[in-house]
């Protein structure tokens, strides 16, 4: 007789298939210590059955009957369940492929953060993504020192200096200065630059906002990084010029 070991881990990686089509079969991780009601709801969403007229049957890699799972109150680690099994789903009712005819299931922002074994929860007990406040703030730190020194670029800079514009996997392109400072379209510092030739993206006038004049295709915005300044006399390009 097989012995299974539910362990002390948190988790458990489950095949799950389902009574109404054959041929699905999908592995998913989940909690031990949720209930078996909240377990069917997870399911619900992967298979279509109502959890409300869902059965369960769990059964060993060599596809015999391990326990079926019919206390809703009772929590899923309290069976005898280890990663590998697979969950067998039946129902009663009819599976649906129209949305529609399903209805929609909608949670408070105050509900959602009382609920356990949620995504939200998951960061929060493991303190990921912004829930890490040493990396939140190590990211703030970074980009506060990344404003920093594209001020102290664009300080030394004025209207007028002429420059090269130096942007990675672009050609290098001459151009006048003509705009330093911050913008409404991204956030930052930015210089708005007039190049020799017509290689730009506007006239110095985004999203209905004008922050320089000059010929359409003429006008970019980059990074003060990508800025060189010199002694770079204007190009002259006679674009009727034959070849």
């Amino acid at each position: 007789m097989d012995t299974y070991n539910s362990g002390s881990a948190n988790f458990v990686n489950f095949v799950v298939t389902s009574a109404n089509n054959e041929s699905y079969s999908v592995e998913r991780r989940f909690k031990k210590d949720i209930t078996i009601q909240e377990f069917k709801d997870k399911l619900e969403l992967l298979v279509g059955y109502q959890s409300k007229s869902m059965g369960l049957e769990v059964y060993n890699k060599n596809d015999d009957l391990v326990c079926k799972l019919s206390e809703n109150g009772k929590e899923l680690g309290s069976y005898p369940v280890e990663d590998g099994m697979r969950v067998h789903v039946i129902g009663d009712v009819e599976p649906t492929d129209d949305p529609a005819a399903v209805e929609k299931f909608e949670l408070s922002e105050e509900e959602y953060s009382k609920r356990s074994s949620t995504v939200k929860s998951f960061l929060k007990e493991n303190k990921l993504g912004k829930y890490n406040e040493e990396e939140t703030k190590k990211k703030e730190e970074e980009r506060q020192r990344e404003l920093e020194n594209e001020e102290r670029l664009i300080n030394s800079m004025k209207v007028g200096d002429r420059c090269e514009v130096i942007v990675p996997g672009n050609p290098k392109r001459r151009a006048t200065v003509m705009y330093l400072g911050k913008t409404e379209f991204k956030s930052g510092w930015w210089v708005g630059v007039k190049f020799d030739e017509p290689f730009g993206k506007n006239n110095g006038t985004v999203a209905g906002k004008k922050y320089f004049e000059c010929p359409d295709k003429y006008g970019g915005f980059v990074k003060p990084a990508s800025i060189v300044l010199g002694d770079f006399p204007e190009e002259d390009f006679d674009l009727n010029e034959e070849l």
